[in-house]
C-alpha cells in the first residue's frame, strides 16, 4: 500500500527523488516501470505501477467510446499516459507538459492513495487541502462512507 506524505525538491530538468519508503511497492528494480499520467477531476498527476496501470487502461479500453464522458476519461488517461523508469539514484523525470499541467514548480508533494501516488505541486496542494478541511464535510457523502467507522 502507498500510503503518506512526502514534500521532496524537483530539479531544474524535472527530476525528483523518490522517497526510499515508497521504492518497494513501486517495485523500483533494475529497470522500474511506472506510468504518470492526469487525474481528470483535480490538477494533479497519478503515477502508477506498471501492472495497476494496465489493468486500469484495459478496462478504460474495453468501455463503449460512443459515450462521451468515456471518451473524456480515455483521452485524459490515456492519452496523457507517459511510460517513467528512475534512474540509478532513484530520480524520476516528469515531462514539462505533465508538470505544467500539475503546478509543479521546484517542490511537489507526494500523496499515497493505496495503489498509486498522487503528485501535486506544492502550492497547488496547499490550497487544495485546505479547502478539503475546510469546505462543506457534510455534502455529497456517499452511504458506505456514512457506515465506516473510524
Amino acid at each position: 500500500m502507498l500510503r503518506g506524505i512526502a514534500v521532496v525538491n524537483v530539479d531544474p530538468k524535472g527530476r525528483f527523488a523518490m522517497p526510499v519508503r515508497y521504492r518497494p511497492q513501486l517495485e523500483l528494480g533494475e529497470k522500474p516501470q511506472l506510468v504518470v499520467t492526469i487525474d481528470t477531476e483535480e490538477r494533479c498527476l497519478l503515477l502508477y505501477p506498471m501492472l495497476v496501470w494496465e489493468d486500469i487502461e484495459n478496462k478504460l479500453s474495453k468501455l463503449p467510446s460512443f459515450d462521451p464522458a468515456t471518451r473524456r476519461v480515455q483521452r485524459l488517461l490515456i492519452g496523457h499516459a507517459t511510460e517513467c523508469e528512475c534512474d540509478g539514484q532513484g530520480r524520476l523525470l516528469i515531462p514539462s507538459e505533465l508538470r505544467d499541467y500539475a503546478g509543479i514548480e521546484k517542490k511537489l508533494v507526494l500523496l499515497g492513495q493505496g495503489n498509486k501516488l498522487e503528485i501535486w505541486g506544492e502550492d497547488v496542494w496547499t490550497l487544495h487541502r485546505a479547502s478539503l478541511i475546510d469546505g462543506d464535510r457534510a455534502t455529497h457523502l456517499p452511504e458506505d462512507l456514512k457506515s465506516l467507522s473510524l
